[in-house]
């Protein structure tokens, strides 16, 4: 059983591949770097050179693939959001949805399906709204991003590929991602909310991640847009709370709004102060079960 991934090398795909290799399928992943690839991934995966623009000699192993799973794309917090950088954030996610694609329409015997990453951000900022698979876009950068990226490779639905997009929330991982840059501010007991910390936080745990994406892969029927997120948001002041508590320091000292502008510019309000309640209907309809529904039994988990 076959399965291509592109951006294995990140976040997500580095644990995706651990857990997908350990379930008995032969991960092949594409990389700028395939050296980085082998370094990072050992024996997880076989690394393949990729540009991220174009169909490679990667194309002919899209050919009856269990499934291809397109989680490219610049790093969101990679750098302060310049027009450039935003340009890199758009360009790399959409370049890469369009060649993906591409090779999936090339392809003799189609993939069994295709896993599109994708964003809550495609909401925008809602403030109270409670927000499902069903909600309208919203405004702002990452909502245009969003929509471009997911529109990069709608044409494989029309070639009759199973395809999903993961609308996925803040990724909760041992020591990257929201956890990695917070652990440091808490241990030196400057840890606190940003802003009001009255924005709602919409998380999941890495392993439901990859839990929920093997789920799908098993699920043939189910197909769409999928929000990965916990059923239970929280506050981002509950979240600095729950986070302090653990590590035992203090949690209580806001970050304010205006000095995390200057810091990170455009990129505070759409990141780190914006508010989506988002939940998963579609999920709760497929009766996924979730390893970690609960911010203290998933925090207790990375962190202890």
């Amino acid at each position: 059983m076959r399965v291509v991934i592109t951006g294995a090398t990140g976040f997500i795909g580095k644990y995706l591949c651990k857990v997908l290799t350990a379930a008995g399928y032969k991960v092949i992943a594409l990389s700028r770097n395939p050296q980085k690839a082998r370094s990072v991934l050992g024996e997880t995966a076989s690394g393949l050179a990729w540009d991220g623009r174009t169909v490679g000699e990667w194309g002919g192993l899209v050919d009856g693939a269990e499934a291809v799973i397109n989680l490219a794309g610049e790093n969101l917090t990679g750098g302060r959001w310049t027009e450039s950088f935003k340009r890199r954030i758009i360009e790399s996610r959409v370049n890469a949805g369009k060649a993906v694609a591409e090779a999936i329409r090339q392809a003799k015997q189609k993939p069994k399906m295709l896993i599109q990453a994708s964003g809550v951000g495609y909401y925008g900022s809602r403030g109270e709204e409670n927000l499902n698979e069903y909600s309208d876009a919203g405004a702002g950068f990452l909502a245009q991003v969003v929509e471009q990226w997911e529109e990069s490779v709608q044409e494989v639905e029309r070639e009759g590929v199973r395809t999903i997009y993961l609308r996925t929330g803040v990724v909760l991982g041992r020591g990257e991602g929201m956890i990695g840059k917070m652990l440091l501010p808490f241990k030196l007991f400057l840890g606190g909310a940003p802003g009001s910390g009255r924005q709602w936080l919409s998380w999941i745990h890495i392993a439901d991640v990859a839990g929920i994406i093997r789920f799908l892969m098993a699920q043939e029927k189910l197909k769409g847009v999928f929000n990965l997120v916990a059923p239970q948001p929280v506050r981002m002041s509950e979240f600095a709370k729950a986070f302090g508590k653990i590590l035992k320091r203090p949690w209580w000292t806001p970050i304010p709004s205006p000095a995390l502008r200057v810091v990170f510019g455009e990129m505070a309000d759409q990141t780190l102060l914006t508010s989506q309640r988002v939940v998963s209907k579609r999920l709760r309809e497929a009766e996924y079960q979730f390893l970690f529904p609960d911010l203290k039994l998933a925090l207790e988990d990375l962190l202890k």
